[in-house]
């Protein structure tokens, strides 16, 4: 038995296995990233909880005495057991290693792969169909977020993405609808650009903000941040069906047959959901950086298109 496997059998360590399900819970709990486990890091006390470790064990040094270099090397017995679990959920595809993520996002983290995402999706017992709609990253989705985040801003965007289909759903389509949710939300800091509201579930798996087509998906709109706004579920779907727009400065504007509603339509309690929308030629919430705003060519789609402007009787 080697000097390390005897101190952790010593210590009674827990096994690497369970390291390695434990590791990509705290994942999953984490939004599908964690850092490195350097010393003081709060997820290396999380996990030291989660197996109820006991001072000793935290705390515990293995020492490697290099003869040559005439020095000795003190290293955490708990942080090697860490990464070596990580090491080999990275050998399974499972997790990607920091240096890869590194390139990815510019943090040296460990992130779940679209793999290792369905392994703890399995272990927690969540149906795979949540998938979509869980903030959890994943490496192969942070690709193709880096790339729609480079992409540049043209005067003549074109919203609609006649290659796209709609009908058949295939795995690259479904990884770029949520790198397409995670990149919008993430931009509006995870609050409506209408009303403000920012609020997640209380077990963090879901935000009550969603990431909506300017030109809707039915009508081929580009799954990219031009053609996106993030908004409550009420607004995004009183703007799918036109009760609301926007100017081409980001300006709300309301459709004029909420003037024929009856007064108790459109209210939440005392709160105008639709009416309050037309005080002061309100401005809509924005990203901090005005290349990924939304494009002027997809509002005026969506104003021309969707928008129901003028006073109509329904009769």
């Amino acid at each position: 038995m080697s000097y390390e496997s005897s101190m952790l059998s010593e210590l009674k360590m827990p096994p690497r296995s369970e390291v390695e399900f434990a590791l990509l819970q705290a994942l999953f709990k984490h939004n599908g990233v964690i850092k490195e486990f350097g010393a003081g890091e709060e997820i290396v006390q999380e996990i030291a909880v989660f197996f109820g470790l006991s001072e000793k064990q935290r705390k515990a040094y293995l020492e490697t005495i290099y003869k040559k270099q005439n020095r000795k090397k003190r290293s955490s017995l708990w942080h090697r057991l860490l990464f070596r679990a990580a090491d080999s959920l990275a050998k399974d595809k499972l997790v990607s290693r920091p240096t890869n993520t590194f390139h990815i996002t510019q943090k040296r983290e460990w992130m779940l792969t679209e793999k290792g995402f369905d392994k703890v999706l399995k272990i927690l017992k969540i149906p795979i169909s949540q998938k979509d709609f869980l903030p959890t990253q994943s490496y192969e989705v942070q690709k193709i977020i880096k790339k729609l985040e480079k992409a540049p801003r043209p005067a003549n965007y074109v919203p609609f993405d006649e290659g796209k289909k709609v009908i058949q759903v295939t795995k690259e389509l479904t990884l770029r609808q949520r790198g397409f949710r995670q990149l919008v939300i993430d931009a509006y800091s995870y609050q409506c650009a209408v009303c403000g509201v920012k609020i997640k579930s209380p077990d963090s798996l879901s935000w009550e903000v969603e990431a909506a087509h300017i030109v809707p998906h039915g009508f081929k709109g580009k799954d990219d941040i031009l053609n996106g706004l993030a908004l409550c579920h009420i607004h995004h779907w009183a703007f799918d069906v036109g009760w609301f727009t926007l100017s081409d400065d980001y300006r709300i504007q309301v459709s004029e047959q909420i003037n024929i509603l009856p007064k108790d339509f459109g209210r939440m309690g005392r709160y105008e959901i639709l009416r309050g929308l037309n005080n002061n030629n309100k401005r809509i919430f924005l990203p901090s950086k005005e290349e990924i705003f939304p494009h002027q060519n997809s509002i005026r789609w969506h104003r021309e298109n969707i928008f129901h402007a003028e006073e109509k009787l329904p009769f």
